[in-house]
Parts: structure tokens; C-alpha cells; sequence
């Protein structure tokens, strides 16, 4: 026998377990510790600038163009783009989970590349960028001067020339930026009316910037192959670009007849200004500089945020003046804080899976044997899970906890039976108990330990979402499992040949208390099962009663994709009527900032003015504002959560006039959204035009507000900003000699924004921008003040060649997948799951515009609605691999039934608890009722082990059941308390990630209550039934094969 070997060698089993237990604290070490395994899915941006460009010519001639190029590359599953009329486009193709990053942003460069020939010129000019960058926001960070004495302009290039390229270099960020940063341009503040004085225009003003500020190369002197006899070769450089305000003053435009030179300064002002003015930050009342820091589709966020805060602090300590800096969005803060948690969730275990064992076995020495396996097989895990290059994250956190239960209960058999072994035989040594013990109990052990891994074998297959936080779960569970079984084959019998003693001391009043109670439930127990054997149609009826109040259940409880959780922050977005100046937004946020800093729970605010969160962009009427919050610990009651806060701020902003402005949770999972909430395009393949599209959501939006189970449904999508047509007068200009294209080139130049070249400042290289200066493109009237020239040099006045004409149009424009589509967000209502509002939505699309639009969901959603389905395959597959293993070991193909009748009663304790607790059907509890398949499979296989074992020494089926029962409570009750205790600290945790531990510990506690208290009744019943079956079938069997033999003899004798 394997355990007589390690019984008669203890030393030897010690040093297995010791190996095992030094393997997982040199593993742990080198793990990586993050809130979640890598579940976003690779992300590449395409980002390119159209200077000038309303959003819809953007999207028609850049966005699209892109689209049609990118469409199908290798593992794309859907891509979204997002124009604006700041002149800018970012599209974002996202990948299959897996998919390698680098080799995805390769394969989108090259199709780019081939696209750009398509593209406008000034797009390409400007250069289009490729890179990845998920939608991860690690850390929001402010940088700001309290004391107001740094110019804003040289904070936000101080911090763009010696911080943020530092915090690029930092391992696992995949992107840091300034928000609304205010690079340094050379600015070119041209004036018209001097223009047309001195009879040039703007186009002679950019030949000569492009011309004077240019880096030229001349060549070399004695340069190979000469005829001279020179020893020396000389390199000859030249003046090249400018450097000074003054260099770009003296820029020669023009000879005078006079014989002076027209200047640059003498029809322009130049400065060392700022590349946009388009945004405005606060922090705290403060003026600063947001960045924003992403992480790598494959980064490690704790590691990362430490790195950046630690290079941070130490470029803080050169910062000019009174510069400083506050970290006012930190998502690893949560995680840290929901660490902590577990493992004072993990500690507390331990403590009450401890008492729980005192209590059943009475000594210290029995007690300390079993709890010797926990620390063994959970430490031993994390050199499982480093092996498979799996992480500490909150699933193989959620695995080890439930794992304290399941480990010690192989050990806790292996005990009991040795100390009822003594018991029963008094003229036996300790050691001949064990073995006896073992010979008993380690098929059942190997039973256990096939069945807890086969039922998470299918989910280990599974792609996708679900797939990872499945696989993750099961195989760190596996691993513990497996250690636990080698360990109560190994250590667990040598510990109790060695330290266990057949005149231990007395037991304690407290245990024999305990005990004499567990006695009579025994004899209760052992009643029961017997009237249920005599009962068997009522019996059945009951269990069929049971089952179709499961299947109730599970219609009643809604589904979603994870709880969501207090994270310690929010993000509100707000925005001002459409063309509102940036101006205006920051007088209205300012108020709105006020107010939130009142609130005594509310630690920092951050506003960003004129930034978009949701198109990636700036966009003067928009503000992105994050909230962070005292500590959890701080904030313990519940009208103190963040969900509480968000309602009631969303209650006091929806009666600002000025602004619509909603506070928001961040997404459950960090990276796959930017906000909770659902979030989808409704895609129309029809022709309809945004106004069109934009009532159309309208609609939508209103019927799914009114509804009552969805909150806060809205549309991006926004037609309504003021504009202008720009109407040409092809045939005037024709007739006139004017070129086209420097006629739109000179509108550009006054109205938007001319890109020329570059000089070199501070070691970084930065744009030279000519512009018309402010008070000449204040109205339509002062196009009357440009000029542009003919062909034939002749200066045509532009109001002369077009005409404007008031309209309305999107100021910014979302595709999906290659089509017009508008952005649709929303919330389910207090009350509802993310799931029930998915539904919910889809179903007002498909009431309203049956036809007319595809709905393409994304982020957090699109994994939502992928997953569906998937939990439930992983339970059916799980069930068959049980039932396969079970019939290999038994050699039997109904008795695995037997076994697997237990299960549906943990899946209606699990359905029962999670109802009544008001949670939801999502990942956690799906994991946990694959979980419940092995636990009340293993209950049952004690009963059925011993039964079989009972019917074949003589018993029959009836007393075999009933005894069998009897012998297997104790040891089943007691892993079972065992398993439900060490539970018990996630069903009643608080603080940050509560949520999570409530929706997996509430079903598994309520599973395996089930499993303990029900399904161990019906087990014995239902042996009773298949092995008689199985004797009728066998009787039956012999029956013809005794008619057979029979029939061949009288034929014989015939």
C-alpha cells in the first residue's frame, strides 16, 4: 500500500511536504500581484490630425478610408473610431484576448501604410500614429502651483520635456500624455488688413517661414575623390532652423521698393505660445496640468503604479519652485485595499476552520494533524501557479480561501478514521490503526481528489472572458486539491502514527458537549435516511419539487458580468450646451467643483475642462471630473458608499441648467471601459444622415428612461452645434485665375490653424503655427479683410469667391465596424443588473427600429454578452467528467448516479442564498457552482464508498444505505462545517471588494449547507435504487443465461 510506505518513514513524508511548502514561498516572491488576470483585450490606436476639419469630413475622408483598410485584420474582433472637430481621429481596433500586442500593431501599421496614400494631404503631412494603449487608466495626476506663480503654459512643457517621457519609460505603462497639454508652438499671429497693405498673402507668409526655417545640407570640403593635396576634410553646417522669437521676426517676406525688407513682424506677431487653447484643468480650486497614465495591455498594475509613483517622487524633488503634484485617481488603491482584505478574509478562516476541528476531535494533537495540511497545500500552490504563469489576483485568491476548506478535509478523514479505528479496535496499535485507516479511506481520498480536478478540466478549455477568470480559478484550485491528496497520503498518516496516542487525555466538556449533541443528530440523521428508504415515491416527489424550485430560482435571479464594487473613486462627466466656449465650461465646473468639495467624505477633485473622456479628445463644452474619496474605512455606512454619493449628486447636478452632468462608478473590470454601465453603437447600414441618426436615439434614449429599469440612457452623438457651409464659387474663382487650392489654404490659415514646420527648443522639436491673430476672425465680416492671389498676381478679396451659411452639424462623429454609428450608454437602475439593462435596451431597439440599426456592443458589454452561456457549459461538461472518472473507478456505469444526485441540491442552496441575499447570477457565482459539483460529489462518495463496501461483506442494500449513513455523517458534517466556516468570512466581509466575496461565498455557503443537511437524506435512497436496479439487472441476466444453458442441454439430450 502506498501510505504503509510513508506510515513506517515519517521523516521522509516531512521532507516531501517541506520541499512542497519551500517551492511555494521561493514562488511567491517572483508573482505578480494585480486586481484581475490580463482580461482586456489588446487594444491599437490609429490617431491622425485633419488641422481645420469639421468632424464629419474627418470621419467621410480619414476615418473612412482607414476603416475599409483595417477591416479583417488577423484576430480583430470589432474597431470603433471617434472624429472630432478639433481636427482630430482615433480609431481603436481591439483584438481577440491572447492575441499578441506587437504583432497586432505591426499587422495594423502595415495596412495603415498602405491606406495613407488615400488619405488628405495635410493628414499626412501632420503623420498618422500607430501604437497600443488600452483603455486601462492606471493613474490620473495632477501637477499644479499652489502659490499660481508658474505660468500654465511652462508647467505643461516642463512636464511634457522631463516627466512625461520618464514615465513612458516606466515598465508596463503603455501610454502617459498630458491632458489639453500646451506644448510650445511658435505662434504666428498673422494680421489681414497689413497683408493686403503691403500686397501679399498668406501664402507668401508660410513660403517664407517654410523657406528661412529650414534645415539645409551643403556638403563637404575636400571631400573625396579632389585633385588638392588637402589633409584635412571640413563638414560645413548652416545656420538651419530658428531658434528665438526674434529669428522668426526677422524673417525676410519681401523686398520694398525703397530697398528695406518686409519683415515677418511687420505684418504679424509672433511669440512662444501655446500649441492649443482649447482646455482648462483644476484641482482642488487649483490650476494644473492633468496626466494620464495607461497601462500595457499585459502590464502588471500594482508593480507599475509603484514604479510611476516611485519615479515621480523622485523627479519631484527638481521640480522649479513651488511646483507639486496630487495622485487624485489611483486605481491599484482598491486593489491594495481589497488585498488586505482577503487575507485577513484567509486568517480568519484558518481560525474558525481551527475551532471547528477542536470541537469534533477534542485534542490538540488530532486538531494540529489536519491543520498542518492547509499551510502545505496553500503554499505549495503559489509554485503551482507560478509554473502556469498564472498571477496572485482575486481569482487564485478566491480559490485559496474556498481551498482552506476543501484541503483539510482530506486530512480530517484520514483522523477520524484512524481514531475510529481505535475506537472500535481496542487490541490493535496505533500504528496498525493507520494502516487499517488507509486501507479504508484512500480510495475514497483518490476519488475526492479525481473528481475536485475533473470538474474544473472543462472550464480550463474554455476561451474567451469567461474562459481566463474560469481557467485561473479551477487550475489554482487543482493544484491546491492535488497537494492536499498527496499530503493525506503522505503526512497526514505518518503525522498520526506518530503523535496520535490511544490513552489521550480526557476530552473537554466543551467537545464532549459538543460531541453527545452530535451523537443524537447521528441517531436523527440515521432515523431519517430510514423512513425516507421506506417512503420512496413521496421521497422522489419531494426531490422533483425541489429541482423545479431551482429552475424558478434561477429565472428569478438576474444575470451579470461581475458585481459592481466602492472602488474609492467616481468620474463625472459633464457638458454644456453645444459650441459652448472653454470659457464658459470653466465657470459652470468651478461651481459644480465647489460643491463637491463641501462633502467631508470626498478627499480630491479633479476637473478636466475641454476634455472628452468618451471621444479621447478635446472638445470645449465637455469636462471629465474625478472624484476620490476618504478611505473605505472611513466610510462604513452605506449611505456613505460611492453608489450612494454618485445618487446624490446626480440628483443635485440634473437641476443645473447650464450643463448635463452625470456621476458615474468606473467599470467593475479596469480596462475594459472607461465608466460602468453598458455601452454599445447602434450602427446604421440605411443611408440616414447624424441628424437623422441622432433622433432616431433620441427615441431610444426617452423610451429607455421612462421604462424604470434603465437610468441615465444616453447618446454622444450630438448634431446641434452652431456652424457654418462654406459654399465655393468655383466658377467666379475660375474666371478670376484663383487656384482652389490656395484659396482654401488662406481660409485655413486665418480661420483654423496652419501647421508650417518645426523648430528646436529645450532638446525637443515643436511646431511652427500660423494663424490669423484674434480680433480679425472674431465674425463672418472680417473675411472681408483676406486676401488671396491669382495666377496672374492680381489680390482677390475671399468674401468675393464664397459664401457661409448658418447650419447645424455633429461636433463629434462615432463609426463602428465601417459604419455611421451613434454611441448609446446607459445604467441599470438601483435595484437591476448590468445583464437585466443589456436586455433591456436591446429590447427598446428592437421595439422602435426593428431594421434600421445593428447594435454593436463594446467594452465591459461586449464581454457581457460573449459570455453568455459559457458558465453553464463549464457546469454540464463538469458533470460529465465527474460521472466519467466516477464510472472508470467503480467500474460501473449507473453507480457514478448515485453520486451525482447530490449535486442538484447544492445548486439549489446555492440558487436559494444568492436570492435571498438580493445577488446576481454572474461570473463568481457560476465558478461557484462548478465548485458545488466536486463538494457535493465528494459527500456523496463517502456514503456510497462504505455503502458498497457494507453490501458486499453481506448487508443488504437497505442496511448497507442505513449503515453506511451513519458511519459517513461525522466525517461529512465535519468537512462540511469545516469547509462553510472557512467560507464564512467572504459571505460576511465589508470594505473595498466585498462585493465579490458576498456573490462567490453566498452561493458556495449555501450549496454546501444544502449538500450537508439535504442531499446526504437522499444519497442513500438513491444507492438504494440503482444498486437494486443493478441486482434486478444481474438477476435478470442470470436468469436467461440459466434458460440458455438450459435450452442447449435438452437440445443435447434431444
Amino acid at each position: 500500500m502506498f501510505s504503509k510506505f510513508f506510515i513506517h518513514r515519517p521523516v521522509f513524508a516531512c521532507v516531501i511536504s517541506i520541499i512542497i511548502t519551500l517551492a511555494g514561498l521561493v514562488s511567491l516572491r517572483g508573482l505578480p500581484i494585480e486586481e484581475y488576470p490580463n482580461l482586456t483585450p489588446p487594444q491599437i490606436n490609429v490617431f491622425a490630425s485633419y488641422p481645420g476639419a469639421d468632424a464629419q469630413t474627418i470621419a467621410e475622408t480619414v476615418a473612412a478610408p482607414l476603416e475599409d483598410a483595417l477591416n479583417g485584420v488577423e484576430d480583430m474582433i470589432y474597431m470603433q473610431s471617434t472624429s472630432s472637430s478639433a481636427g482630430t481621429m482615433r480609431l481603436s481596433i481591439y483584438f481577440k484576448t491572447g492575441t499578441s500586442p506587437q504583432i497586432a500593431q505591426v499587422n495594423v501599421n502595415n495596412r495603415v501604410n498602405l491606406a495613407s496614400k488615400l488619405l488628405p494631404d495635410d493628414v499626412t503631412r501632420q503623420g498618422i500614429s500607430v501604437f497600443e494603449r488600452s483603455d486601462s487608466i492606471l493613474e490620473v495626476i495632477s501637477f499644479y502651483d499652489p502659490s499660481g506663480q508658474m505660468d500654465i503654459i511652462d508647467l505643461s512643457n516642463y512636464l511634457t520635456i522631463n516627466v512625461v517621457d520618464e514615465i513612458k519609460r516606466v515598465n508596463g505603462v503603455g501610454e502617459a500624455f498630458i491632458v489639453g497639454d500646451k506644448k510650445y508652438s511658435m505662434r504666428v499671429w498673422i494680421k489681414p488688413d497689413l497683408l493686403n497693405k503691403y500686397d501679399i498673402t498668406t501664402a507668401d507668409v508660410i513660403n517664407a517661414i517654410s523657406e528661412q526655417n529650414t534645415q539645409y545640407s551643403v556638403g563637404k570640403i575636400g571631400e573625396l575623390p579632389e585633385n588638392s593635396n588637402s589633409a584635412y576634410v571640413f563638414s560645413i553646417r548652416t545656420e538651419g532652423r530658428l531658434v528665438k522669437v526674434s529669428d522668426f521676426e526677422n524673417i525676410i517676406i519681401k523686398s520694398l521698393p525703397n530697398g528695406s525688407a518686409l519683415k515677418l513682424k511687420d505684418v504679424a506677431n509672433v511669440e512662444l505660445g501655446s500649441e492649443n487653447y482649447m482646455s482648462n484643468n483644476l484641482i482642488n480650486g487649483h490650476y494644473m496640468m492633468p496626466m494620464l497614465v495607461f497601462m500595457q495591455t499585459d502590464g502588471n498594475a500594482i508593480a507599475t503604479a509603484d514604479a510611476v509613483n516611485k519615479r515621480i517622487e523622485e523627479l519631484s524633488k527638481n521640480f522649479p519652485g513651488n511646483l507639486t503634484y496630487n495622485v487624485n485617481y489611483n486605481t491599484t488603491d482598491f486593489v491594495k485595499v481589497s488585498m488586505k482584505e482577503i487575507f485577513q478574509t484567509f486568517i480568519e478562516a484558518l481560525v474558525l476552520v481551527l475551532i471547528i476541528m477542536y470541537l469534533f476531535l477534542g485534542n490538540l494533537r488530532s486538531t494540529i494533524i489536519p491543520m498542518i495540511a492547509i499551510p502545505v497545500s496553500i503554499i505549495g500552490t503559489f509554485a503551482g501557479i507560478y509554473a502556469v504563469g498564472f498571477s496572485v489576483n482575486l481569482i487564485t485568491l478566491f480559490a485559496m480561501i474556498l481551498a482552506i476548506g476543501i484541503v483539510v478535509d482530506d486530512a480530517i478523514i484520514v483522523v477520524e478514521n484512524v481514531e475510529r479505528n481505535l475506537e472500535e479496535n481496542p487490541n490493535i496499535s496505533v500504528i496498525e490503526a493507520t494502516e487499517k485507516a488507509m486501507e479504508e479511506i484512500m480510495a475514497p481520498i483518490i476519488s475526492i481528489v479525481l473528481v475536485l480536478c475533473a470538474v474544473f478540466l472543462p472550464a480550463s478549455f474554455i476561451e474567451g472572458f469567461v474562459g481566463i477568470i474560469q481557467r485561473q480559478f479551477a487550475l489554482t484550485l487543482v493544484i491546491s486539491v492535488c497537494i492536499s491528496g498527496i499530503v493525506a497520503l503522505t503526512l497526514t498518516p505518518a503525522l498520526c502514527a506518530k503523535f496520535l496516542r490511544r490513552d489521550m487525555a480526557k476530552k473537554p466538556k466543551i467537545s464532549q458537549w459538543f460531541n453527545k449533541i452530535f451523537d443524537i443528530s447521528t441517531n436523527i440523521y440515521a432515523a431519517g435516511v430510514a423512513k425516507i428508504l421506506k417512503h420512496i415515491i413521496p421521497s422522489l416527489i419531494v426531490v422533483a419539487i425541489l429541482c423545479f424550485c431551482t429552475w424558478r430560482l434561477f429565472t428569478m435571479v438576474p444575470a451579470s458580468l461581475v458585481p459592481e464594487e466602492d472602488k474609492g473613486v467616481s468620474i463625472a462627466v459633464s457638458q454644456l450646451p453645444p459650441a459652448s466656449t472653454i470659457t464658459r465650461t470653466e465657470n459652470v465646473i468651478k461651481k459644480q467643483s465647489d460643491e463637491l468639495l463641501k462633502n467631508p467624505l470626498i478627499d480630491a477633485v479633479g476637473a478636466m475642462m475641454g476634455y472628452d473622456l468618451f471621444a479621447g479628445g478635446l472638445r470645449e463644452n465637455a469636462t471629465v471630473i474625478f472624484l476620490k474619496f476618504k478611505d473605505w474605512s472611513e466610510r462604513k455606512e452605506k449611505d456613505q458608499s460611492s453608489f450612494a454619493i454618485n445618487k446624490k449628486y446626480n440628483i443635485l447636478f440634473s437641476q443645473d441648467r447650464n450643463s448635463t452632468t452625470f456621476v458615474l462608478n468606473p467599470p467593475p473590470i479596469n480596462g475594459l471601459s472607461l465608466t460602468g454601465g453598458f455601452e454599445l453603437f447602434a450602427q446604421n447600414t440605411t443611408g440616414k444622415s447624424f441628424a437623422e441618426i441622432e433622433k432616431d436615439m433620441k427615441v431610444v434614449a426617452a423610451k429607455a428612461n421612462a421604462r424604470g429599469d434603465l437610468v441615465r440612457v444616453r447618446t454622444t452623438l450630438d448634431t446641434n452645434f452652431p456652424q457654418y457651409k462654406l459654399i465655393v464659387n468655383t466658377q467666379k474663382a475660375k474666371m478670376l485665375n484663383v487656384n482652389i487650392k490656395n484659396l482654401y489654404m488662406t481660409i485655413n490659415t486665418v480661420l483654423g490653424q496652419y501647421y508650417v514646420n518645426d523648430f528646436n527648443f529645450l532638446g525637443k522639436t515643436f511646431k511652427v503655427n500660423v494663424k490669423a491673430a484674434g480680433e480679425y476672425r472674431n465674425s463672418v465680416d472680417d473675411l472681408r479683410a483676406i486676401f488671396v492671389k491669382s495666377n496672374d498676381g492680381k489680390s482677390i478679396p475671399v468674401n468675393s469667391l464664397i459664401k457661409l451659411e448658418n447650419t447645424l452639424g455633429p461636433d463629434t462623429v462615432n463609426r463602428f465596424n465601417g459604419f455611421p454609428a451613434a454611441k448609446i450608454m446607459g445604467d441599470p437602475a438601483e435595484g437591476y443588473t448590468s445583464g437585466q439593462a443589456i436586455d433591456a435596451i436591446a429590447q427598446v431597439f428592437k421595439e422602435e427600429f426593428p431594421n434600421e440599426y445593428t447594435l454593436g456592443w463594446s467594452g465591459t458589454s461586449y464581454q457581457e454578452v460573449q459570455s453568455s452561456g459559457k458558465g453553464a457549459t463549464a457546469f454540464i461538461f463538469g458533470l460529465i467528467f465527474v460521472y466519467l472518472i466516477l464510472a472508470a473507478q467503480y467500474e460501473r456505469w449507473l453507480m457514478p448516479a448515485a453520486v451525482m444526485t447530490a449535486v442538484p441540491f447544492s445548486v439549489f442552496g446555492a440558487i436559494l442564498f444568492t436570492y435571498l441575499r438580493g445577488l446576481t447570477n454572474d461570473i463568481y457565482f457560476q465558478i461557484g457552482l462548478i465548485l458545488l459539483i466536486g463538494l457535493g460529489a465528494k459527500n456523496a462518495i463517502l456514503i456510497v464508498e462504505f455503502a458498497m463496501t457494507e453490501h458486499k461483506k453481506g448487508k443488504n442494500i437497505i442496511e448497507a444505505s442505513i449503515a453506511a449513513a451513519r458511519l459517513r455523517f461525522r466525517p461529512i458534517v465535519m468537512t462540511s462545517l469545516a469547509f462553510a466556516f472557512g467560507v464564512l468570512p467572504m459571505v460576511i466581509s465589508s470594505g473595498a471588494g466585498s462585493a465579490s466575496r458576498h456573490s462567490l461565498g453566498t452561493g458556495v455557503i449555501g450549496g454546501m449547507i444544502a449538500a450537508s443537511t439535504i442531499a446526504i437524506f437522499f444519497v442513500p435512497l438513491f444507492f438504494y435504487l440503482l444498486e437494486t436496479f443493478n441486482n434486478w439487472q444481474a438477476k435478470l441476466s442470470r436468469t436467461k443465461e440459466i434458460k440458455r444453458i438450459r435450452k442447449i442441454r435438452r437440445e443435447e439430450n434431444a
